[in-house]
């Protein structure tokens, strides 16, 4: 039968606006669900297949990393969940950047556990608008294709700043490049004297619109390099990048469960592998700019 207004009214305010799915050519394949695994200690993977989120226990209430797309939040809330906690447990939400796909999901996870939310000035001021940046190599797309929920209340942090809850103290890492207002974490994650150091890095792609020359910009080029030689740089015997699969969690994870040969999960190599990435993109991508120009 026909719905009357007053239930269509009904079944779409029963959706939350925060929930709205955002469609993308790759959103379905990086939404796929993904089982939580323990990285180290009292930390652990919460994303999708294609969008990270990690969560940490800080002994006096949670912290996560990245919100993935706005129809991530329930797949992430579930995994928060089936590791035993709560999603009201998290306290705060920090953000890698701010683009649909890594901040898409906060506002419904902020609204779902009443958590702070923090990144860096610039990546605040996206998050409160709901959009990428006006100086970001992506803005070409437009706003609509840009757009996710916004967050309204966002606390911002300086460069090096550290965030502490509980027994967990994270660092803040400005990673201005693949957008500006990118942040890197790293912490450190003990089982009694076993100390590791953990990253979680922000992207390093060099990714735009089209018509968007980075060369235009030698500043930016600069700053974009600077960005890469300074994740390189980290302490980090563990990277997980922002889309997992540039640091091959998954590998990683899948032969150290099995007891199998392959990469190494705890490698001090491995922000200086996943910088190596970076570099090369960028550097392609300055050349084809190059090549385009003559």
């Amino acid at each position: 039968m026909l719905m009357t207004p007053a239930l269509l009214a009904a079944a779409l305010a029963a959706t939350p606006a925060d929930l709205t799915p955002i469609d993308c050519s790759a959103c379905a394949e990086w939404n796929v669900p993904r089982a939580p695994f323990a990285l180290h200690g009292k930390s652990w993977y919460v994303g999708t297949e294609g969008l990270s989120a990690v969560l940490i226990d800080s002994g006096d209430g949670l912290v996560l990393i990245d919100g993935a797309l706005p129809q991530s939040a329930p797949l992430i809330a579930a995994n928060i969940e089936s590791l035993g906690f709560r999603v009201t447990d998290v306290k705060w939400i920090l953000n890698s950047h701010p683009h649909f796909d890594h901040a898409g999901g906060i506002a419904a996870l902020q609204r779902m556990s009443g958590a702070k939310v923090a990144t860096t000035a610039r990546g605040a001021q996206a998050l409160r608008l709901g959009n990428a940046p006006l100086d970001d190599p992506q803005v070409g797309f437009g706003p609509k294709a840009n757009a996710f929920p916004p967050v309204a209340e966002v606390t911002e942090l300086a460069d090096g700043a550290w965030l502490s809850l509980g027994d967990v103290s994270l660092v803040l890492h400005a990673t201005p490049g693949h957008t500006p207002g990118g942040a890197t974490w790293s912490w450190s994650s003990c089982i009694g004297g076993d100390c590791v150091d953990m990253v979680y890095a922000d992207s390093i792609t060099a990714v735009s619109a089209p018509g968007f020359r980075y060369s235009d910009d030698p500043d930016r080029v600069a700053e974009f390099r600077a960005t890469i030689d300074r994740i390189a740089a980290l302490d980090c015997d563990l990277a997980v990048s922002a889309h997992p699969g540039f640091t091959e969690l998954f590998e990683k994870a899948a032969a150290r469960d099995a007891g199998k040969p392959g990469p190494a999960f705890f490698d001090d190599q491995s922000c200086r592998a996943y910088a190596a990435i970076g570099r090369e993109w960028l550097d392609k991508r300055l050349a084809e700019e190059a090549a385009k120009a003559d």
